[in-house]
């Protein structure tokens, strides 16, 4: 695993840890959810790895070691709606990361989000086309000022999609069957019970955590 660092396009310097596949290997994007940081990933990202894929868990800003300068230090819980909102300039950056360094496709780049990682990427995929694959754990309609619902409709019918939600968390479970039901083609709705939220999931409920990764292989390659 590799430490990098890059520069959002509003001066935001993002930490994340590159997991480095084989030479010419689809790549994958991971957003955690709040608080969490990039090392919530870790046991998903070896795997994906294992499976073939170059994976990048980045610090979304004010999180772990994103979180500015001792000048100006930056705080997610100090956060307005707007703020959090700007953090889709971390995806934007992290993708072009990925392209120069990596010299990724949007093609054979998914993006996987929990919570508001998940609305994220869900965002970020309906502003920049042709839209990538997206693996949203326990999105919302609604979190923090990231909604979704009109971009989840703006999605090209072509794109590649997958939510997941638990039973226990009720808000996410209405969210994704809502989202789930605006798209009728290449759209995965996967309801867990009692499986808590986000990552937690992959804790919580046995073979799920494979199970995601046999749906990226079969759809990004």
């Amino acid at each position: 695993m590799e430490r990098i660092t890059f520069s959002t396009d509003d001066g935001i310097t993002i930490v994340g840890n590159l997991y480095k596949g084989k030479e010419g290997s689809p790549c994958a994007l991971l957003l955690h959810m709040m608080p969490a940081t990039k090392e919530s990933w870790e046991t998903f990202a070896v795997q994906l790895v294992d499976s073939g894929y170059t994976v990048l868990a980045i610090d979304l800003r004010g999180h772990g070691e994103s979180i500015g300068t001792t000048e100006r230090p930056i705080d997610y819980k100090e956060f307005t709606d707007k703020e959090h909102q700007a953090t889709i300039h971390d995806i934007e950056a992290a993708v072009r990361w990925l392209r120069r360094t990596q010299e990724t496709k949007e093609s054979r780049l998914v993006i996987v989000g929990a919570s508001i990682g998940a609305n994220l990427a869900i965002s970020f995929a309906a502003k920049h086309r042709p839209a990538t694959a997206v693996v949203a754990l326990s999105p919302g309609l609604r979190y923090h000022g990231v909604s979704i619902e009109s971009a989840t409709a703006e999605l090209p019918s072509l794109a590649k999609i997958y939510f997941a939600a638990s039973d226990d968390d009720e808000y996410a479970l209405s969210s994704v069957r809502e989202l789930a039901a605006m798209r009728s083609k290449s759209t995965t709705l996967r309801e867990l019970h009692d499986a808590g939220h986000g990552t937690t999931m992959f804790e919580k409920s046995p073979g799920f955590l494979e199970e995601v990764i046999r749906w990226i292989s079969k759809n990004v390659r």
